[in-house]
Formats: C-alpha cells, sequence, structure tokens
C-alpha cells in the first residue's frame, strides 16, 4: 500500500485559491459583477480549498493544512458577508470588511513568514498576497482606490499560484523539472 502515489492535493488548493482570487480581482478593476466570485468562493474557493487543506492535514503538512484550510474559510466566510449583505440579513459596513481583512492579514503574516522556508515561488505567492490584504485594508478604512491598486496586484498573487500548481502538474506528467520553483529565501538548519 505504502507504494501507491497520491495525488498532491496542492494542485487543487492552488488552483482554487488562483481562479477565485483572479475572479476578485477582475470584479475589483471592474471587470465582472459580484456573481462569478460569490459562486466559485463558495465551490473552488472555499470548499475545494477546505478539503485540499483536510488532505494535506493527512499528508503531514501543516503549512497546507493551515493555508489552505484558512483561505479556503476565508473565501466561505466572505460569500456568506456577501448574502447576508445581499438578504439584508445583516450589513456590513465597508469597514466591518476592513476588520475581516485585517485579522486575514495578520493569519497571513504568519504564512508568509513561514513561506521563506520552502521556495521562491511560494514566497513571491506569499509576498504578493500580503501586499494585497495591505492595500484593501486601507481601502476599506477610507483610500477605496487602493482597493483596485489591490486588484492588480493580486492578479499577479492569483497567477503566482497557478505558476505553483502548473509546477506540480507538468513536473510530475513529464517526470523531470520543467518549470523551477527556486530555492528557499532562508535555508532552515
Amino acid at each position: 500500500m505504502s507504494n501507491v502515489k497520491l495525488g498532491n492535493p496542492a494542485v487543487v488548493g492552488l488552483g482554487g485559491f488562483g481562479l477565485t482570487t483572479l475572479l476578485l480581482q477582475f470584479h475589483n478593476i471592474g471587470l465582472c459583477g459580484l456573481g462569478p466570485v460569490v459562486a466559485m468562493g463558495f465551490v473552488f474557493g472555499g470548499l475545494a480549498q477546505l478539503m485540499a487543506g483536510m488532505l494535506e492535514h493527512k499528508n503531514g503538512n501543516n503549512f497546507g493544512f493551515a493555508a489552505f484550510s484558512g483561505y479556503g474559510s476565508f473565501w466561505i466566510g466572505l460569500g456568506v458577508i456577501w448574502l447576508m449583505n445581499f438578504y439584508g440579513v445583516y450589513k456590513s459596513s465597508t469597514t466591518d470588511v476592513g476588520y475581516y481583512l485585517v485579522a486575514w492579514t495578520l493569519f497571513t503574516v504568519i504564512l508568509w513568514v513561514a513561506s521563506f522556508f520552502i521556495h521562491a515561488a511560494m514566497a513571491t505567492t506569499f509576498t504578493t498576497l500580503l501586499i494585497g490584504f495591505i492595500l484593501l485594508d486601507l481601502g476599506h478604512f477610507g483610500f477605496p482606490i487602493l482597493d483596485e491598486v489591490a486588484g492588480y496586484e493580486l492578479i499577479i498573487c492569483a497567477l503566482c499560484a497557478w505558476y505553483m500548481m502548473a509546477a506540480i502538474i507538468i513536473n510530475d506528467v513529464a517526470g523531470r523539472t520543467i518549470l523551477k520553483v527556486g530555492q528557499p529565501w532562508i535555508k532552515a538548519n
């Protein structure tokens, strides 16, 4: 049984993270409405990432477990906020959403530091994610133009996540390294 090759749950987690992040940024820069973002926020960004996180737990990968479970929960929570606003169940103000984003910024700081020890592609993805969250935080606390700036910056983050997904898939099927992910920014002892 130990010789059976299993799929890497990170491909689903990175795929869901990248796709929903990309769709939300298309919304933030005015290219699409919120409908596709809400749908994928629940399904691919939320549920699929949450499942990927649970599988990372089974693999003993605490970073993947925290990241995918966490951001899967982020997307489900954000979708719930949007639905509650839409249906008037509980209206979250821009500042309310800002505090939600600040909490997720702090969560992201922890994973950002940990990403330095993984590889350059991971550290780059988390650096762009952290910058994007900070811009969104500022956008929700009085500088709304920064939401659009964050939109463009987080498109880069989404594409970085998809690059890692592509590296895992393409390198696996090719049986060799086609797409490199780079060395860790900090070497672990």
